[in-house]
């Protein structure tokens, strides 16, 4: 979903920006389609303290229904904690609609966090109070409503929400961050096709196309997918990028299909578990993994951001 990244909290949003006395000497990253673990050593270099504002980004995704996979809410049970101990966090939340970002509109119009980041597939359902008559008319004036004559019109923004926290980095000592989550899943549940771009997007090869088809004539040409993303290159911000990268790829049960672009060489450690590991890793590309023919838990939805702790 993430890396954490040195961030500055400005009216324009959160910007990332670089450090020259902070290293991340370690990142140790899991993914499974239903939990993504990270742990992180760092090491302020420098002979004094640093606090420094952290951000923690998470993937954009519609604030209304998409008929293609699309990412829905935000991780659930998402914590912080540093050196074994919890860290309080704060929300910052963004709209942006064809690549302008419209949060004072929204803003200027009442709207507030729970409103803008609000998704109609969220499950459970949360408590948000209904946008009025006059809200709707100005929203749909400025284009951030979809017309739709005799119904209520759709939003048409995009959220994107980042966690922020301030962290204070002792001098010349590991300060050890782990964080986890239930990540985003674009899924496509009773998948019968892949994408023409697919193979582009997940490096998938000759074995993987011959698994899955497979799993789709033993399932009537259906395959349940989950699509994870995971922002990695906010680790260039740090020091010298990740000194020490491992990734681990987790399936829940040996019968999954796991497809995903990756530098390096993937060793299997055992029937569930793919690892790569890296060496001084500049990422130039972010982590998108597919995962095939799972199976959600019942409780598996989308949520509403944790936008007041």
């Amino acid at each position: 979903m993430a890396n954490d990244g040195i961030a500055t909290v400005g009216a324009g949003g959160i910007v990332l920006r670089k450090t020259d006395a902070i290293a991340m000497k370690k990142e140790v990253l899991n993914v499974s389609h239903d939990l993504i673990t990270v742990d992180y050593e760092f090491l302020n270099e420098s002979t004094a303290d640093i606090e420094e504002t952290i951000v923690f980004p998470l993937p954009a995704y519609p604030a209304t229904q998409q008929v293609s996979d699309s990412y829905y809410g935000q991780p659930s049970g998402f914590s912080i904690l540093v050196d074994g101990k919890p860290v309080a966090f704060t929300a910052h939340v963004r709209a942006e609609l064809d690549g302008r970002d419209v949060t004072a509109e929204l803003r200027r119009l009442g709207l507030d966090d729970v409103q803008i980041a609000f998704n109609t597939e969220f499950e459970p359902r949360p408590r948000v109070t209904p946008l009025t008559a006059r809200q709707r008319k100005e929203l749909t004036r400025l284009g951030l409503l979809e017309k739709q004559p005799g119904n209520e019109g759709d939003a048409l923004w995009h959220v994107q929400v980042n966690y922020v926290w301030k962290q204070i980095f002792p001098a010349e000592r590991v300060l050890r961050v782990h964080h986890a989550y239930r990540p985003f899943v674009g899924a496509g549940p009773g998948n019968s096709w892949i994408d023409p771009e697919f193979s582009a997007t997940y490096c998938a090869d000759k074995s993987f196309f011959a698994a899955y088809k497979k799993v789709e004539a033993r399932n009537d040409g259906h395959v349940i997918a989950a699509h994870v993303a995971y922002i990695l290159k906010t680790g260039n911000t740090w020091k010298r990028g990740i000194e020490d990268f491992t990734l681990n790829i987790v399936k829940r049960d040996p019968a999954e299909l796991v497809s995903l672009c990756f530098p390096g060489t993937v060793k299997k450690l055992d029937s569930k578990t793919y690892q790569v590991r890296l060496k001084n890793f500049q990422p130039r590309d972010d982590l998108r993994v597919y995962f095939g023919n799972v199976r959600f838990d019942a409780d598996h939805a989308g949520v509403m951001p944790q936008l007041r702790k």
